[in-house]
């Protein structure tokens, strides 16, 4: 990082840049002989008695004492993707938000509160994309009378990491004694390699709706109810395949767990891929990449041309092979939940 002019290092930001992308140099050791440095870069959420707060695009929220700056400067916006579809955080907000739908949901000015039971966090936060009519405080009051009405913890899902995230919205949760408790990327990808890719896709029946094999499989299935069933079957276009553990076998039990199971939701030139497992004495064979396959050429000649998924950051395994299928991260989304 260049932070010099005439070779002085400098601090070009203050108090009024916030909410901008910043770049910036701190020492970390006192600034005596031998002084060691470390460079931040982020999001400047806000500028307090002497201290600085900055998140990162990894949504981590960093504090640095202002008298340790050593240099600093406002940096554009990163660089525009080299590889797969164009997007904008907005429209992929409003793209995920249709592939998961809530049972229940009301309108706080722009944001909107989900429920669905408890059903996973996803359909069971607020969505915070524009302005909530109200200031900070009592919006935030707002959202945790509604989800405690329901029985429900209170959640609100943000984003960090592309243009026009929430990096401020999570550094003022935070201060508001929010805590953040899961995070994922939001990945994007080109569809048509996905559905290229050589895979005995023949295997796989493809169908509208859950059934009870595919239930079966489904780890999240533990909690049983309609409401379940309304958000897997929530999005312009649900479509379900299924890897039979025992394919081909005449006897075969219909209502078996299968080998294999995904989800996918195509909405225009998007489809999105969800809720992909394999049994566990079934991995490594490649039955992931099938199914994936089988479900992008459906997407395919329903008009799609581009890919997403979520991934939560600690699955190792998810990450390396949507890797190796080209996509790559856009954004990362976090569930802030009230203290």
């Amino acid at each position: 990082m260049e932070f010099t002019i005439g070779g002085r290092l400098e601090v070009r930001i203050t108090p009024a840049d916030v909410g901008k992308r910043v770049s910036v140099r701190c020492r970390t050791d006192g600034g005596g002989a031998g002084a060691e440095f470390t460079d931040t870069v982020g999001v400047l959420t806000s500028w307090d008695d002497g201290v600085l707060s900055i998140t990162r695009k990894s949504g981590e929220s960093v504090r640095i004492v202002e008298a340790s700056l050593v240099a600093g400067k406002v940096v554009p916006a990163a660089p525009a993707r080299r590889r797969g579809p164009a997007a904008s955080f907005g429209e992929l907000a409003a793209v995920t938000a249709r592939a998961w739908q809530p049972v229940e949901s009301e309108a706080l000015g722009d944001w909107r509160l989900r429920a669905a039971g408890g059903f996973t966090r996803r359909a069971n936060s607020a969505l915070p994309l524009g302005d909530p009519g109200l200031p900070l405080g009592a919006a935030l009051g707002r959202v945790r009378d509604w989800y405690g009405e329901r029985g429900l913890p209170a959640y609100v899902q943000t984003a960090t990491g592309a243009e026009g995230a929430q990096e401020v919205l999570c550094a003022e949760l935070e201060r508001h004694g929010w805590r953040r408790e899961v995070s994922a990327e939001v990945r994007i990808a080109a569809l048509a390699p996905v559905g290229d890719r050589e895979s005995e896709v023949r295997a796989v029946r493809l169908t509208r709706e859950p059934d009870a094999a595919w239930l079966a499989r489904y780890q999240r299935f533990s909690t049983s109810g309609p409401h379940v069933l309304r958000v897997l079957g929530s999005g312009p276009s649900v479509w379900f395949a299924t890897v039979p553990g025992d394919a081909g076998a005449p006897d075969a039990d219909p209502a078996a767990a299968p080998a294999a199971i995904g989800r996918c939701v195509v909405d225009g030139r998007w489809a999105g891929f969800m809720a992909v497992e394999v049994a566990p004495e079934q991995r490594r064979r490649g039955l992931a990449t099938t199914v994936m396959t089988a479900l992008a050429r459906r997407a395919l000649d329903e008009g799609a041309s581009a890919a997403w998924l979520q991934v939560e950051e600690d699955n190792e395994g998810a990450r390396a092979l949507y890797d190796g299928m080209g996509f790559s991260a856009h954004h990362r989304y976090h569930h802030y939940r009230s203290a």
